[in-house]
This record gives structure tokens, sequence and C-alpha cells, in this order.
């Protein structure tokens, strides 16, 4: 298989978190800013401390929760932010009497989130922005006096930048936002302005993947349900009305329409992946001569035994030659799947593997008339 030019987010926990904030309700935002050594998370990790003390998302593998739940009470109470440090590289490992034996130090930024507040509308614009696969840039302000602790997206930024009192922290923070999004790397900012010292921690995202289901039957919804719940986009089509039914995949884009207008009704370039699975011979051919004809995405995937793709691939005749380094058939991980549900476990975990770089390239089990 081919290295993927498209970009794409594996880390998808800002999407995931969003689903589980608390809307109306109070919680405090917990962002990894900063480590050294080895530690469970790496800096952009975030978690969600609900106001009855329950969480969602790990910083660390449970080491520090506890300890993090008093401080964002604290902070609940108060509504101010601040930032927490953590040192587990001693050799006794007694700050909390639980012997981690992390070997690691972090630095955890606690925020309030909560509806309409800073935190939560810059990480709702960054989705937003993401989703509509759009690179952007969050920055984590954890350490200055002329700007409060938080979470800020580049509207905030610019909004501080504009003010009459506004330090020369604001303007030079959003730089390093734009810059992050132009070099398409994260970055740490130490840095000493207005004889004050700041220190942020200037976040890229990429977009998270977009996979394409190209059939929209019953055995599609896990598959589609598996991807939805990693913090994917999901879009599905098919040419049968009962199928292509949004209600049947809350969170997806479903569209209906012959497969033969895949191309003119998804922009296949946006996509990192697509699933041939429409049970449906002429359909599977149109949708497999589509993607072949545009290159896009990197990784396509056919649903079926060898039998069927051997008859699809006559089918294709020559057309099928452009599919070759990006088709997998069948589809998915061997791990002995009988179920559907095990069938889309086997699905999108190999596409995720895919994506990481993780799965060598192996030859195509369809792409020939003879195989």
């Amino acid at each position: 298989m081919k290295s993927a030019p498209r970009e794409v987010r594996l880390d998808t926990s800002l999407e995931t978190l969003l689903e589980h904030s608390p809307g109306g309700a109070t919680g405090v935002l917990a962002t990894l800013v900063a480590t050294a050594g080895s530690t469970y998370r790496k800096p952009g990790a975030r978690m969600l401390i609900r106001q009855d003390g329950s969480f969602f998302g790990l910083l660390s593998g449970g080491c520090l929760e506890a300890d993090l739940g008093i401080h964002a009470n604290e902070v609940l109470q108060s509504r101010q932010p601040r930032a927490l440090d953590y040192d587990l590289r001693g050799p006794d490992d007694t700050l909390f009497g639980i012997g981690a034996g992390c070997e690691g130090a972090m630095r955890i930024l606690l925020e309030p989130l909560a509806s309409g507040s800073p935190a939560a509308t810059a990480l709702a614009d960054a989705r937003e922005m993401t989703r509509s696969g759009r690179a952007t840039a969050l920055v984590m302000v954890h350490r200055s006096s002329r700007l409060p602790l938080g979470t800020y997206d580049a509207a905030a930024l610019a909004a501080f930048a504009s003010a009459a009192s506004a330090s020369a922290a604001a303007p030079r923070l959003l730089a390093a936002a734009q810059a992050a999004v132009a070099a398409r790397e994260s970055a740490q900012i130490d840095a000493e302005w207005d004889g004050e010292r700041h220190r942020a921690f200037v976040q890229y995202l990429a977009p998270p993947p977009h996979l394409l289901i190209c059939g929209a039957g019953p055995d599609a919804q896990p598959v589609a349900s598996a991807a939805l719940h990693l913090g994917w986009r999901v879009t599905l089509v098919d040419h049968r009305p009962a199928y292509a039914d949004a209600t049947r995949f809350p969170g997806a884009t479903v569209l209906a329409g012959d497969a033969r207008e895949l191309a003119g009704r998804v922009a296949l370039d946006t996509c990192h992946a697509a699933v041939v699975m429409s049970h449906h011979l002429p359909s599977d051919v149109s949708y497999l001569r589509a993607l072949a004809t545009d290159n896009a995405p990197d990784y396509v995937g056919l649903l079926g035994p060898a039998a069927r793709r051997r008859r699809i691939a006559l089918e294709l005749g020559r057309g099928c030659d452009a599919l070759l380094e990006r088709l997998r058939g069948p589809v998915g991980m061997d791990i002995g799947a009988a179920t559907p549900e095990a069938i889309a476990l086997s699905i999108v975990s190999e596409i995720h593997a895919c994506l990481a770089g993780r799965v060598a390239a192996r030859a195509s089990l369809m792409l020939t008339a003879k195989g």
C-alpha cells in the first residue's frame, strides 16, 4: 500500500470528549500541556472531570486521576483555571503512596468547562473546523499573568490581540498558532514578552479520518458505529432508499443515489478510506471503477469471497489496474471474525493500522481474473 498523502489525525480524543461533554452542566477540562520522561499520554491529551466526580478519558494509567479530582473541585468552586505539576521520576515515588513507577513528569491545565465557556467554545470550533476537512490549532496557555490561563482558538486570540490593553503575548501566540498550521506540527512556547515569562502548548489538529462506506446494508451499521465511536467522519452511499436512511446511522452522512454517480456525490479526495460492501455486484463494480478513476482514497477494501472478487475483476478489466496498490480483498484483518460486529472490528482495525503506517503492504487477493 502506498503512503497516504492525505493528512489524518488518529488521536480523536477531542471528538470523543465533546460527545461526553456536560452540555449545560458544569465540569472541568484537564489538558496535558507538557511532559518529560515516560508518560501514559502525550501533550494535547484531555479528560473531562464532571461535577459529580466522574470523569471521561485518562491522562495517566489511573495514577493521578483521584488527585486531579480534588483540584478540579477547587477549580469548580473558584471558577479560576490552574496548572498542576506532577513529577514521578524520583526513585521512591511516594508522591501519592501509589508506587506508580511511571518515571515521568506532567504539567496539566485545569479549566472550567460548561456550555458557552471559553474552553467549550474553542473545542467546539476546532471540531467543526476539522470535521469540515480543514486543519486548525488550539493554544493552551498555562503560565501568564497578562492572559487568563486556558484554551484558545485563533478567533479568541485575535480578540485579545485587538484589545486596547493587549500585551505582546496575544498576537505572538496567534502567530504561533498560524505557524503550527503552516508547519503541520505542534509546538511548545516558553518565552518572555513584556518582561514576563509565558508558557503555552500549541496543538496542531489535522482532520480526523473520513471513512466512505459504499453500501448501507445491515452489516454496514456496526462498521459505521465502530468508526463513529472512534471520532471518525463517516459517509455512506446506497442506491436503495430503504437502506439509505439517515436514522439507521446516527452521526453519519447518508446519501442515496446510483453507484455510477459516486464521484459526483462524494469528494473522494477528502476520504482516507473506503469500504465497498453493497452486496450488489453491479453497484460494487461501479463503486470500484469510480475509486480507481479518481485515484482516491488510499485504502479501498472489498467485502466478499474469492469467487465474487474474481468476477468483479473480470467486470472491471483493465480498469482495476489503478487499484492494485490500494485495494484489500478480503477486507479486514484476519482475526477469525464470524459475527457482523467482529467483522466490523477487523475492518476498522485494519484501516486504523494502515492510516497509522503499522501494516505493511500486502498483495491484493482480488485484482486478477485468474486468482
